[in-house]
């Protein structure tokens, strides 16, 4: 049960890919061989009302009532999740889909932290509030002024009530450590999640907290209000996650709690065994205890008012390093059913497909639309230095997919397209899933990873599987994900030839080198 506070988690991380050399490359692979109750609730404002603007490309899809499969052909489709990971169910009502960044932060309220955490150490019969942050360590602490400096008068004043936990990835050790530099050596593996949890309502994004997340940086947000049960294992996966990282002090120190071996000091394979152990005792408790009342659920369900609780909701986690592939296994499954006839809607910001999720994507006979970021919505467009020449890697990554979607012939189901919005640009991730003859999404995933080698192979990713027979939540999933393909334009061979895709040698020799890490 979920502790009673006002504040009850908080978790982000920095999120600011880059790219590493050939060294780290192999330095990576000798690695590799040697080892809620109480309080206010969230308030969900009004939706932005934004410009509209024209659709340059409206993606078709087959047709037909949201409804008409019922629960075998809906929630039933899917049920096969329950063997992987624990499986809440909740009232589709209570999830909202927001659209924009300034939702976003409207839902969040962050600055209103401090002013929480002041009111709580007044007042001495409020509920004790509580306030968990999980960074990543490397990019917490990049630079002189960093969330570290940032956080650290907050948990000097009110220490006994909050928890600053920064995880530092097993990966990055020993020499490696001492010669990669800031923000490169964050290629090796972040701690990417993407959580923000207050009392018994949950954000599961994948948008940091930084000024463009709330400005214009097009992400995708899902607020799931008053879902105990789905915050509560979020909590706890945090407190597992925070009780194997750094701890931060009040004088700006780190150390481990007691016991805990430590990531980059101590036996690599050790850490990774006690991380793996911690963190998995919150999902298999969870799917245990989810299986065990599943039961008393169904017998319950006649008592239920129709529709009451018609989404399911199913956390996905993926963490390599520690040996925890939960998320990889349950999207290759879907990618492997999506059978002929159901349409899946795929974005990524960083479009770079695993060999296994591109096999499956080619070699699938469901209808694919891809959405990606154009160069000019790329995070990287006119950054200084190397980093300035990432837009043109992921240009000479989609042109090899896109050469090979055609060399096999499947144009007409493979479709890829690229966002456009001027002044913005566009980080959003996930996928959109449509059953046959079915004009609404019935599944969509949400949250950090982005289908790449780093999300599957490096970081710390978590994600929920959403499947819901709601036809007011399918609405909005249908119109989430026809707003952003509706800025878009399908790729053909001509946007290849144009001068701004133009994609200098040594990036096409180096692009292979260092995929990998971004």
């Amino acid at each position: 049960m979920a502790a009673p506070m006002s504040w009850r988690r908080l978790v982000y991380s920095v999120y600011t890919p880059a790219i590493t050399g050939v060294f780290t490359r192999i330095s990576d692979r000798l690695l590799r061989a040697r080892d809620r109750r109480g309080g206010s609730s969230v308030l969900l404002l009004a939706p932005l009302l934004a410009e509209a603007d024209p659709a340059p490309h409206r993606v078709s899809r087959p047709t037909g009532s949201a409804g008409a499969q019922g629960t075998d052909g809906l929630c039933a489709h899917f049920r096969w999740m329950e063997e992987h990971v624990p499986a809440f169910r909740v009232p589709g009502t209570h999830i909202h889909v927001l659209t924009s960044p300034d939702q976003f932060y409207q839902a969040m309220k962050v600055d209103c932290m401090e002013e929480a955490l002041q009111r709580s150490q007044a007042n001495a019969h409020a509920p004790d509030l509580k306030v968990s942050i999980l960074l990543d360590y490397t990019r917490g602490s990049r630079g002189q002024i960093n969330s570290r400096t940032m956080l650290l008068p907050l948990l000097q004043r009110f220490t006994s009530q909050m928890r600053v936990s920064l995880y530092h990835t097993p990966d990055l050790r020993g020499l490696l450590r001492l010669l990669v530099p800031q923000r490169f050596n964050e290629t090796i593996g972040v701690q990417h999640i993407k959580v923000y949890l207050f009392d018994d309502s949950i954000i599961i994004s994948g948008a940091n907290l930084s000024d463009s997340y709330f400005t214009n940086r097009q992400d995708r947000y899902v607020l799931l209000e008053n879902c105990r049960e789905v915050a509560d294992f979020f909590s706890d996966l945090v407190d597992a996650v925070g009780d194997v990282s750094l701890q931060l002090q009040p004088d700006d120190s780190v150390n481990m709690l007691e016991g805990m071996v430590h990531p980059y000091k101590g036996n690599r394979q050790d850490f990774s065994a006690a991380a793996r152990q911690r963190i998995m005792e919150v999902v298999n408790t969870a799917h245990i205890r989810q299986r065990l009342t599943s039961r008393s659920e169904d017998s319950e369900d006649e008592g239920m008012s129709e529709g009451e609780d018609d989404t399911w909701v199913f956390p996905l986690v993926q963490m390599k390093p520690l040996g925890i592939q939960v998320d990889e296994q349950v999207t290759q499954r879907l990618l492997t059913d999506a059978g002929p006839d159901s349409t899946v809607f795929l974005t990524s910001g960083y479009f770079n497909l695993t060999r296994a999720y591109m096999r499956l994507v080619l070699g699938a006979g469901a209808n694919y639309r891809i959405l990606t970021a154009s160069p000019e919505v790329n995070g990287f467009f006119g950054a200084k230095g190397v980093a300035g020449a990432i837009p043109a890697a992921y240009i000479h990554i989609a042109r090899q997919f896109y050469n090979k979607v055609c060399r096999l012939g499947q144009q007409e189901r493979v479709h890829l397209h690229e966002y456009h919005r001027s002044q913005w640009t566009f980080h959003a991730k996930g996928l959109w899933y449509y059953l046959q003859g079915q004009d609404r999404p019935c599944l969509t995933l949400i949250g950090s990873p982005n289908f790449g080698y780093r999300s599957v192979h490096r970081d710390l990713e978590a994600q929920i599987a959403i499947v819901t027979e709601n036809e007011e939540l399918q609405s909005q999933l249908q119109e989430e994900q026809e707003t952003l393909y509706r800025r878009s334009t399908e790729v053909s061979d001509s946007t290849f030839e144009q001068p701004d895709r133009h994609v200098q040698l040594w990036v096409k020799l180096v692009t292979p080198l260092i995929k990998n890490f971004f």
